[in-house]
């Protein structure tokens, strides 16, 4: 689809995506300190003078004034902008790719219509904002985990409940149709807004498109999420003698896991991995910091992994049905990590 057709619906979403990465803005400022996020309203750092309603305009407003406050001339970070900007294109990617582009290979109930604005299916809708609700909370949290080395409880904690309500409300296999899975035993789950159910194939009282099977998913995939990285933080201290990941990290991964199942939340932590070392790299070169936040590369992996789900999916499906192959899979590699750790435990002398 020519992206000129669609240039209305994705002028809308980076106007949604400035405005929200204007409220991360707020949320990385004052949720760390425990502030309240709409009072008092923004002011100069300098000054204290209240920032105007126009001056506030996400991006313009930093434009406009160059990035200093009118009332005494210091200087904005650039972070804000930043923050804004990137934000606005997230969104607008999210829009293309997931609605027009359609990665996720979900199959709608209805074709694109309208024209000139060329109309999406209205099962786009709820794809789309599941989407990026998840995609502000994971910058909230890696925002966070960059600044302060912390990721606040309180974000992780909302955004695992407001997962189980997207989970409830929107049950695999939506959006696809019930009735092609009522024909028969398919050999490999359907693809929907939530990649496959809590198992396969589903118990007699987990039902297709019902909330109960929706809210099972979401409450496995948070309590896979916190269980994998708790699990890997215990291991590695028990085998090196120092912590290797923070409290907040199994956090982050049980508030992702409410947003998209256990399965893709287990396979996102070994995604990370590679953002985690090219992010190590790069920071090493920049202040050769030894402690580095891994919270922006579980946001990186939980992003990857759903998107390329389809092309993921079909390789690990029997690691993740097959209760005895899993059982295994998941001891090797426990002890793997706890020999692992030590073995550089021995090597370090430490």
């Amino acid at each position: 689809m020519e992206i000129l057709h669609c240039a209305y619906w994705l002028a809308l979403a980076f106007l949604l995506g400035a405005s929200v990465g204007s409220f991360i803005n707020v949320c990385v400022a004052r949720l760390p300190y425990e502030k309240s996020l709409f009072w008092p309203g923004s002011r100069c750092g300098s000054c204290y003078q209240r920032i105007r309603a126009w001056d506030n305009v996400p991006l313009i407003g930093y434009l406009v004034l160059r990035g200093r406050c009118r009332s005494c001339g210091a200087r904005f970070s650039v972070r804000y902008f930043v923050v804004e900007l990137v934000t606005a294109l997230a969104f607008t990617a999210l829009a293309y790719f997931l609605v027009f582009e359609n990665v996720r290979q979900l199959r709608f109930l209805a074709d694109f219509w309208g024209i000139p604005f060329c109309v999406p299916p209205r099962e786009a809708l709820p794809l789309y904002v599941h989407h990026v609700v998840l995609l502000t909370f994971l910058l909230v949290v890696s925002l966070c985990d960059l600044n302060d080395m912390e990721i606040p409880l309180t974000v992780t904690v909302t955004g695992t409940l407001v997962g189980l309500v997207f989970a409830t409300l929107l049950p695999w296999p939506y959006p696809e149709s019930l009735l092609g899975l009522r024909q028969g035993f398919l050999a490999s789950p359907a693809q929907g807004i939530y990649p496959w159910p809590v198992w396969y194939p589903l118990p007699d009282w987990l039902p297709a498109g019902s909330w109960q099977l929706g809210l099972a998913t979401g409450l496995a995939g948070a309590l896979a999420g916190m269980l994998v990285l708790r699990g890997v933080r215990f291991l590695f201290g028990l085998g090196r003698g120092i912590e290797g990941l923070g409290v907040g990290d199994a956090d982050l991964m049980m508030m992702a896991g409410a947003f998209i199942g256990w399965q893709p939340v287990v396979m996102a932590f070994f995604v990370s991995v590679f953002p985690a070392l090219l992010f190590a790299i790069v920071e090493a070169l920049r202040r050769g910091e030894q402690h580095l936040p891994f919270g922006p590369s579980l946001s990186a992996g939980v992003l990857i992994t759903l998107l390329a789900w389809p092309a993921i999916g079909p390789h690990v499906q029997l690691v993740f049905f097959d209760p005895l192959f899993l059982g295994v899979m998941a001891g090797s590699g426990a002890l793997i990590l706890f020999l692992t750790a030590y073995a550089l435990r021995l090597v370090r002398g430490k």
